[in-house]
């Protein structure tokens, strides 16, 4: 169907609010390009499910794309759990339209004799994780896109295990919304049906996650800790402070420009803590009150950035690849300390990340698991190894997770578990920067680089889909005089050794995902990203550190190394 005939599809008053009909009215009579964005297709379930851009049209989130989506989920449900009462929790972030989206969505679902369960304010994406399992839920939904620009909202669906959608439901799902029309999405919801929660479960999901974050630090060692924090006007401030002052840490600074939550994240240009500005705020105010750590979270409160003291004293971001290394050696030297290391063990992590966290893993003789990026499939490797206990895991884009009581990153608990971390290091007279470059010196030194290319529209989403299809035809041979010795293309599942071209099969599922390594250990990938207008470079150079003293000179030599290898790539 051609986009004009779609649109106009949205012109029947019999199935569309007449808000809707005079927005969709408005763009046929006189914004023929952005009418051609907004039907030009349909929204797609990516890593971390639907987002988009709010307003009318089949390619942008509002009350019938989301109506249809939970109208889909609502008929699969009956199928797949026939003669149950089925039951589904929701939640919402800080950002425009999220909270009407949210009853729109628990209208849809109540109206099919769902159980609904809602949250009475905004709330961490992890506690809604969480509460899928705690209520026994068959799956949950939150409203939100993370953090993306203040136009977009987005809907996330998770499991009865409260990890994300993956194979096969996702395609399950996607092929009955597919197959429905929005004349078919039922609106009349049963309000008897829908529960709004308390603070019980606020409180139990607390419990657990000191419970999980909390390790063998003393009273004394958490009063000493000073931090500054940050919500970044999101949903943290409703848990986070809360975690902290029952765990006992009292000097806790924040950020009061940017800790009522707001959608429009009036302090800062993006509200992610993967962007070095977002954090100024909570840099400045740790710099004020001479704070040993800074920790900020992005809107829903899945991903973390934190800030140390560098070996000159001065408050330093650390990378989301350092950050997981850091969380992960923690956690596994508190294992080890409480001899709960016992050869049945796994950390996770994804194939975009630092190679340090498999050597750093498995000096512990823990065995370490890779998935693709998305912390749904570490969600899945939890799932498909019940006989495995999980440690923890991460990816490079600021997300962790603690043990599996989330099953999805959860920057609530990352941080206690930072917290510890740090208060444990400061009373040996030590910092987690300084014990970072010592776990170089050990393991040998890393260093990542992420280079983000945004295109956005229609045109964005073919100069990407193109420079995939260049990056296969024309692999690349050599990169800063390295040869390349090794291509996985996770498309094909293949994998070849450019010099005895030999192949072999890729184990994870499939995904647009290309991976080159040189013959000195350089890693370079390329990834279109499956929630953002944006093709992602992932850059990983290494080196022995015979010691402490020459940290900065070997990380001097590799940030140009860096510069090089994004020049010779041409996305600079």
């Amino acid at each position: 169907m051609k986009t004009l005939d779609k649109a106009k599809t949205w012109l029947d008053s019999a199935v569309f609010d007449q808000k809707t009909i005079e927005e969709v009215q408005e763009l046929i009579n006189n914004k023929p390009q952005q009418l051609e964005e907004a039907f030009y297709k349909n929204l797609e379930f990516g890593t971390g499910g639907m987002r988009g851009v709010m307003g009318a049209g089949t390619n942008r989130i509002n009350k019938y794309t989301l109506g249809k989506n939970s109208q889909g989920i609502a008929d699969y449900l009956k199928e797949v759990y026939p003669n149950e009462q089925h039951k589904v929790v929701i939640a919402y972030d800080c950002r425009h339209n999220s909270q009407e989206f949210a009853y729109e969505v628990a209208k849809v679902f109540s109206a099919n004799g769902v159980q609904v369960y809602i949250f009475p304010e905004l709330r961490p994406t992890p506690l809604l994780s969480y509460s899928v399992k705690h209520l026994g839920c068959h799956c949950g939904i939150v409203l939100t896109a993370s953090h993306n620009p203040p136009e977009y909202n987005g809907y996330k669906v998770y499991w009865t295990d409260g990890g994300q959608l993956v194979p096969p439901q996702d395609k399950d799902i996607i092929n009955r919304i597919d197959n429905l029309e929005f004349k078919d999405v039922n609106f009349n919801g049963n309000n008897d049906l829908i529960k709004k929660l308390g603070e019980a479960e606020d409180e139990a999901f607390i419990n657990d996650s000191i419970k999980n974050g909390g390790f063998n630090t003393t009273e004394e060692e958490r009063k000493k800790l000073n931090i500054s924090y940050t919500s970044l006007h999101g949903t943290s401030i409703t848990i986070i402070p809360q975690v902290l002052e029952k765990r006992g840490y009292e000097q806790l600074h924040i950020v009061d420009q940017q800790a009522e939550p707001n959608g429009d994240f009036p302090t800062v240009e993006s509200p992610n803590p993967e962007e070095p500005a977002a954090l100024k705020m909570a840099l400045e105010l740790g710099e004020e009150k001479g704070s040993d750590l800074v920790v900020g979270t992005d809107p829903d409160s899945d991903r973390l950035g934190i800030a140390v003291r560098n070996l000159e004293g001065k408050l330093q971001l650390l990378n989301g690849n350092q950050t997981m290394v850091m969380m992960t050696w923690f956690l596994l030297e508190e294992w080890k300390k409480d001899e709960r290391i016992k050869g049945q063990e796994f950390v996770a992590s994804t194939i975009v990340s630092t190679p340090l966290m498999q050597v750093l893993t498995e000096s512990y003789q823990v065995e370490y698991k890779e998935s693709l990026t998305g912390f749904k499939w570490i969600a899945k490797l939890i799932k498909d190894n019940p006989e495995l206990d999980f440690i923890g895991g991460g990816e490079e884009s600021f997300g962790f997770m603690v043990g599996d009581f989330v099953r999805d990153k959860d920057a609530v608990t990352s941080i206690l578990l930072v917290c510890e971390m740090a208060a444990q290091l400061k009373a040996k007279g030590s910092s987690i920067y300084e014990k970072m470059v010592e776990l170089y010196v050990e393991h040998g030194y890393f260093k990542e680089h992420l280079v983000a290319l945004v295109k956005k529209g229609i045109e964005g989403a073919e100069e990407i889909k193109q420079k995939m299809i260049d990056l296969r035809d024309n692999p690349l041979k050599e990169n800063d005089g390295e040869k390349i010795v090794l291509v996985e293309d996770y498309l094909s599942r293949k994998a070849k050794n450019t010099q005895t071209k030999e192949t072999y099969d890729i184990e994870v599922p499939q995904s647009n995902v290309l991976i080159y390594y040189t013959e000195n250990g350089t890693k370079i990938a390329a990834r279109p990203s499956g929630t953002e207008p944006k093709i992602k470079f992932y850059i990983s150079v290494n080196a022995e550190l015979e010691s402490t003293k020459d940290y900065q000179e070997v990380t001097e030599m590799h940030d140009e190394k860096i510069k090089r290898i994004v020049k010779e790539l041409g996305i600079a």
